[in-house]
């Protein structure tokens, strides 16, 4: 089996790989391969999007690498191969982005990508540091994972979704943020579960063991 992240020029791409392989390795699901080669994602049995910095950029950069997302979409959208959306890269998976400018997202799961707004003056935007995570609906993306575990989040903008079915976790910071979200084949979480030590390493874990 192999495990595709997929490198456009946006997001920590070091600290996810070694996470991977340090879980594929210990699971034995395979290799993970870092690649911006279309035909290697079209043809990978899992892709990982990561992403870091602002929506219309992250889409620009992705957008930029020709063929990349044509294969992401062959792959996931029409092959049923398992998806993860990081952080950006979750988020692109909406309708659109409003961060800056109004940004077409890949409308996988409908929705918006708002900014954060809490409702006590107190917290600030971004939102940054290590938050509880309150689990919505069951998904095996959850498996062995809780209501309370915590998570690692750094972000100013959250992804709305239409289908409150489509949720699948939130995290209160001043409101409802956005943590995982998910459909059919395709999942994303607004944290990085890179960085979110012993609960990311099993979300990871459950990735990689995942056959929707």
């Amino acid at each position: 089996m192999q495990t595709v992240i997929v490198d456009y020029e946006s997001g920590n791409l070091h600290s996810a790989q070694k996470a991977f392989e340090r879980v594929a390795r210990d699971i034995g699901a395979g290799e993970v391969i870092v690649t911006a080669d279309p035909d290697i994602v079209r043809n990978s049995d899992r892709i990982v999007l990561p992403g870091d910095g602002a929506f219309p950029a992250c889409r620009k950069e992705l957008f930029d690498h020709r063929g990349l997302f044509e294969s992401m979409q062959e792959a996931v959208m029409r092959g049923g191969r398992p998806f993860l959306g990081i952080c950006i890269g979750m988020q692109m998976m909406a309708t659109r982005g409003l961060e800056y400018t109004e940004t077409p997202g890949f409308d996988w799961i409908g929705g918006d990508v708002t900014r954060i707004a809490p409702a006590d003056a107190a917290l600030k935007v971004p939102h940054m540091g290590w938050n509880e995570l309150v689990i919505d609906h069951p998904h095996p993306l959850l498996n062995g994972i809780k209501s309370g575990e915590h998570a690692y989040f750094v972000h100013s903008y959250h992804f709305r979704v239409a289908d409150p079915a489509h949720r699948l976790a939130w995290c209160d910071y001043g409101e409802e943020i956005t943590a995982i979200v998910g459909r059919d084949n395709i999942v994303g979480t607004q944290f990085h579960p890179e960085k979110s030590q012993a609960t990311g390493l099993r979300l990871i874990g459950n990735f990689l063991a995942w056959s929707p």
